[in-house]
């Protein structure tokens, strides 16, 4: 059915699908995946891997995810999701290992001043 209110990708996949009148099919070619792979997320029956998230998020035209961004962590999950980064990718594009990356996104710990800055800078930016 029709999901009016989506909470989960899948469903947001799904209404902007029915909401353009085409099929999963379409969708899946448009974003590399096997028509199976969209039937399981519009079902919850699976869930997009993060490298998918970019081309999904294109599609959707909006961000989908519910989570707080204001702190820290937030702006990293969000930063993560938007450019389909792992932690390991992330952590070398800021210069430091992915065991520290995973702290500021739960909020364990921050960076010092400095470091702060440099970290905000990048991840301050645009969906690309």
């Amino acid at each position: 059915g029709y999901p009016p209110h989506p909470q989960s990708v899948g469903e947001h996949i799904r209404k902007k699908r029915m909401d353009l009148g085409i099929s999963q099919g379409v969708i899946a070619r448009q974003l590399g995946v096997s028509k199976d792979c969209v039937c399981y997320w519009e079902q919850n029956r699976n869930q997009p891997r993060l490298y998918q998230y970019p081309a999904i998020i294109k599609f959707l035209g909006y961000y989908p995810f519910d989570h707080e961004t204001e702190t820290l962590g937030g702006k990293i999950k969000r930063y993560k999701n938007e450019y389909g980064l792992s932690n390991e990718k992330l952590a070398k594009l800021l210069e430091v290992d992915a065991t520290t990356v995973a702290c500021w996104e739960r909020n364990k710990r921050v960076p010092a001043t400095k470091q702060m800055k440099y970290v905000l800078s990048i991840i301050n930016k645009s969906t690309p």
